[in-house]
C-alpha cells in the first residue's frame, strides 16, 4: 500500500519520522517552516493534500480528528474508491480507523500501525467490534469483486444482527467460483443475496496494427456475453511485446482498470507448438500464435481455456479461466 503521512506541527513531523522507520513505501509531508528531514516540505497543507489525496492508497494523519474530517470532506466520494484514512495523536498512543475501514484497508492499517508502534488501534465498524466478518472484507479475502455495495451492506447488516447467513462456496475457497445457479431452502419470504466475482479470467489479446478500440471492446463484451461471464471477473489482459504500445489495448486496460501484461516472443516460442498458429503471423512477428500463449503464460497455469481463440475483424481474443481444483 502506497501511504502518505500528513503533519502540521513539529512534534507530529518528528513522530512521522518514527513511522517511516517502521512502514515502507511511505511519504512524509511536513510544513516547510519546521525543516524536518526525510519529508516533503509543504508551503500550504490544504493545497498539497487536495493535489495528492488520490495519489495514495492510504493516508496517515497525525493531528486532531476534527481537522482531518473537515479537510477530507470535499475529497471523499464513495467507499469503493476512497483511500484508507487513519488518524494518530502526536504521542503515538492511539490510531483511529476513520475512513474506508474494509474496502480501503484502514482497519488493517490501524492494526498494523498499532502492532509495529505499540499503539492502541481504535476500530468502530460493527462487524469488527463483534468479531464478525463483513461481506466487503470477505470479498477482499477471496480476491473477488462485489456485485453491489448496497447488497453487501444489506447482507452484512444481517451478519452483525446475528441473523443466519449461509456462505455458499465451491469445494475449494480459491477455486473457479463458476456457479451458475443457487437453490435456497428457507421459509423466509425476503432473502438478502449478494454475489462476489472472483478475478480469475485472463484475457489474451492479439490484433493487426492500429486496430480501432471499438472493435476490441465489442469482441470482448460479446464473447463474455456468449459465455455468461462477468467483466468484473477479469484478472488482467495480456499481449505480445510487439503490441505493448497498441493504443486500443492500452485504452482497454485503462477503462477496465486492469493491468496489460506484456509477454516476450522468446517466451512464446518455447510453448507455441501447443497452439494452432498462422504462417502469416509467424512471418510477420516471429511467433505463430499470440492470444492463447499470452493468456496461458500470464496465468497460474492451473485452469482451462473457456475460449481458445476468437477471431473478429483483425482481433484475436482468448479467455483462460484459472482453477485450483481438479475436475
Amino acid at each position: 500500500m502506497k501511504l502518505a503521512i500528513w503533519t502540521v506541527t513539529r512534534g507530529a513531523g518528528l513522530a512521522g519520522n518514527k513511522i517511516l522507520e517502521k512502514i515502507s513505501n511511505t511519504t512524509l509531508f511536513t510544513l516547510k517552516k519546521f525543516n524536518i528531514d526525510n519529508s516533503i516540505q509543504m508551503e500550504n497543507f490544504t493545497k498539497t493534500l487536495n493535489e495528492n489525496f488520490n495519489e495514495f492508497q492510504g493516508h496517515i494523519f497525525i493531528m486532531a480528528t476534527g481537522i482531518v474530517v473537515r479537510k477530507i470532506s470535499i475529497l471523499i466520494k464513495s467507499k469503493d474508491i476512497d483511500p484508507a484514512v487513519v488518524v494518530l495523536d502526536e504521542g503515538l498512543n492511539f490510531v483511529i480507523s476513520l475512513l474506508s475501514g474494509h474496502l480501503g484497508g484502514a482497519n488493517e492499517l490501524a492494526e498494523n500501525l498499532g502492532e509495529k508502534l505499540n499503539m492502541t488501534p481504535i476500530i468502530t465498524t460493527s462487524s469488527d467490534v463483534t468479531g464478525k466478518i463483513a461481506v466487503d472484507t470477505l470479498g477482499q479475502k477471496l480476491k473477488s469483486n462485489l456485485e453491489s455495495l448496497e447488497k453487501a451492506k444489506n447482507v452484512t447488516s444481517l451478519i452483525v444482527d446475528g441473523k443466519e447467513v449461509e456462505l455458499i462456496l465451491p469445494k475449494n475457497i480459491n477455486s473457479t467460483g463458476k456457479v451458475e445457479g443457487v437453490i435456497i431452502n428457507s421459509n423466509r419470504e425476503k432473502i438478502e443475496i449478494v454475489q462476489l466475482y472472483p478475478e480469475n479470467l485472463v484475457i489474451g489479446l492479439g490484433a493487426r496494427k492500429d486496430i480501432p478500440y471499438e472493435i476490441v471492446k465489442e469482441i470482448l463484451k460479446e464473447t463474455f456475453k456468449k459465455n455468461n461471464l462477468s467483466l468484473k471477473s477479469i484478472k488482467h489482459f495480456a499481449t505480445v511485446d510487439i503490441k505493448a504500445k497498441e493504443k486500443a489495448f492500452l485504452q482497454l486496460s485503462e477503462e477496465f482498470q486492469k493491468k496489460l501484461i506484456i509477454v516476450s516472443r522468446k517466451d512464446i516460442l518455447e510453448i507455441e507448438e501447443q497452439f494452432e498458429g498462422s504462417d502469416f503471423v509467424k512471418k510477420t512477428i516471429g511467433v505463430r500464435a499470440v492470444s492463447e500463449p499470452c493468456a496461458l503464460l500470464t496465468s497460474t497455469g492451473k485452469g482451462i481455456f473457456i475460449e481458445k481463440k476468437i477471431k473478429y475483424k483483425g482481433v484475436t481474443l482468448s479467455i483462460y479461466e484459472e482453477r485450483n481444483i481438479d475436475e
